[in-house]
């Protein structure tokens, strides 16, 4: 059976904390006396790999690129020890530093460059990790690209096959008939080729890709038309171009942004909502029969459903997924506060614990909202390619709950690609300010 290559993001992880753990161990054998040099260099490792490219490195990624991105690496902190040293003044003998860093550095290489063929020979030999393909589009370009994934199964490609209007014996239908195709046999990525599609054609691919949460790359007849806003890859000469490169997709900052995740939704659960659920539990059930909770199914990452938790807020009725409304009749006298001041939504933070959402990011909407704006609102289903949030960009500017215009669904989703097209840990604080501040200023539209 293939994979669909979704545990290679925790390669990245791991291999950041194998690279500590060998630094730790190198530098403890050589400055065994001084604990905080050791912390110095652990940590110049950490801040310099989150600001550079070091760890950017994918399964096409060439042993030359991995060498020289771990040379650019290794002279910084060199330059930041050595820095250390001087302002501290603290004298080492020059030997054990240019044997630590020399030692350090081929021990990297070697490991490196091993773990990346063991990778590929994991690949062929258990045929796990790939990641099915199909390419759009046949000439030159997509013909190399097509040799390279079979003669390089190492790099964990699957070409299902390719589609154009060409005629061809065995292709396997028009460019029009490949949308259902990668739906139906759920390919995990597109290649299309930009000399063979016209503008309308890749507009096309671009919302339908956005749509079903699809990745798509273009393969570019001339390098002359490379965009800021495009990233080129090569797979061996093949030029690839990305459409999307999201903070995210980064695996080190999205397993950052999940332990943040988890320490923040325990502070709320174990310092509020432990005394919290029992009193406002009661109060509930006392003005209305029914459950405490409110569990409702919503669209989450990729679309994928879950459950999301909320204190009930309404009387129990048959329209739950009808969105309230100003002066709803559906609220009870002690959701119409909850709400006010969000306290409904702090259940949520279960949701956050067991991995469903996010601290901050795009509020899930309705199933129903996703079939009325996904394919009108431009990129409107981009905000799948991130887990929704307790709170987020687009609530925080007043662009929350009901959906009373057009204006309203556009600027929220405009909101919330910003947010994951330039997420960071401080705008994720600022959000996070911003949010408590609203509650005890109150809001506009928190009914």
């Amino acid at each position: 059976m293939i994979s669909n290559g979704n545990y290679s993001k925790l390669i990245r992880p791991v291999l950041y904390i194998l690279d500590l753990l060998i630094i730790t161990v190198t530098s403890y054998y050589v400055f065994t006396q001084d604990l905080i040099l050791i912390l110095i260099l652990v940590g110049s490792w950490f801040l310099i790999s989150l600001y550079s490219s070091f760890y950017n490195i994918y399964r096409y990624t060439k042993i030359t690129r991995i060498v020289s991105l771990l040379s650019k690496q290794v002279f910084i902190v060199i330059l930041l020890f050595l820095s250390y040293l001087f302002v501290q003044k603290i004298s080492i003998d020059s030997e054990s530093i240019f044997f630590f860093f020399f030692f350090l550095y081929v021990l990297l290489v070697v490991w490196r460059t091993s773990i990346h063929f063991i990778l590929k020979k994991y690949r062929i030999i258990t045929g796990s990790n790939y990641k099915q393909v199909v390419i759009i589009g046949s000439n030159d370009s997509t013909k190399k690209l097509e040799q390279f994934f079979i003669d390089e199964p190492g790099f964990g490609y699957k070409l299902i096959g390719f589609f154009t209007n060409q005629n061809e014996d065995n292709k396997l239908g028009s460019i029009s008939e490949s949308f259902d195709f990668i739906v139906n046999n759920k390919i995990d990525e597109v290649y299309c080729s930009m000399k063979e599609l016209t503008n309308k054609q890749i507009k096309e691919f671009i919302e339908f890709c956005d749509i079903k949460v699809k990745s798509l790359k273009f393969i570019p007849d001339n390098k002359d038309i490379y965009s800021k806003n495009l990233f080129i890859n090569y797979y061996d000469i093949t030029p690839i171009l990305s459409l999307r490169e999201l903070p995210l997709d980064n695996p080190i900052k999205n397993l950052t942004k999940r332990i943040f995740d988890v320490i923040f939704s325990l502070i709320i659960i174990c310092f509020v909502l432990s005394w919290l659920i029992p009193i406002l539990g009661l109060i509930i059930i006392l003005e209305s029969k029914g459950p405490i909770f409110f569990q409702q199914n919503r669209p989450g990452i990729k679309e994928q459903g879950f459950g999301c938790y909320k204190f009930r807020s309404m009387a129990i009725n048959s329209r739950s997924e009808d969105s309230a409304t100003r002066n709803d009749a559906r609220i009870t006298r002690v959701g119409k506060f909850i709400r006010r001041t969000s306290i409904d939504e702090l259940p949520q933070f279960f949701n956050v614990l067991f991995g469903t959402m996010s601290v901050v990011g795009p509020r899930p909407h309705l199933w129903r909202q996703n079939e009325m704006y996904g394919t009108k609102i431009s990129k409107y289903m981009v905000r799948h390619f991130v887990k929704p949030g307790v709170t987020g960009l687009a609530q925080v500017r007043g662009y929350r709950g009901e959906i009373e215009t057009r204006e309203d669904i556009v600027n929220r989703t405009k909101y919330d690609i910003f947010y994951i097209e330039n997420w960071s840990f401080l705008m994720d604080f600022t959000i996070i300010i911003q949010t408590v501040i609203n509650v005890f200023k109150g809001e506009e539209k928190a009914y």
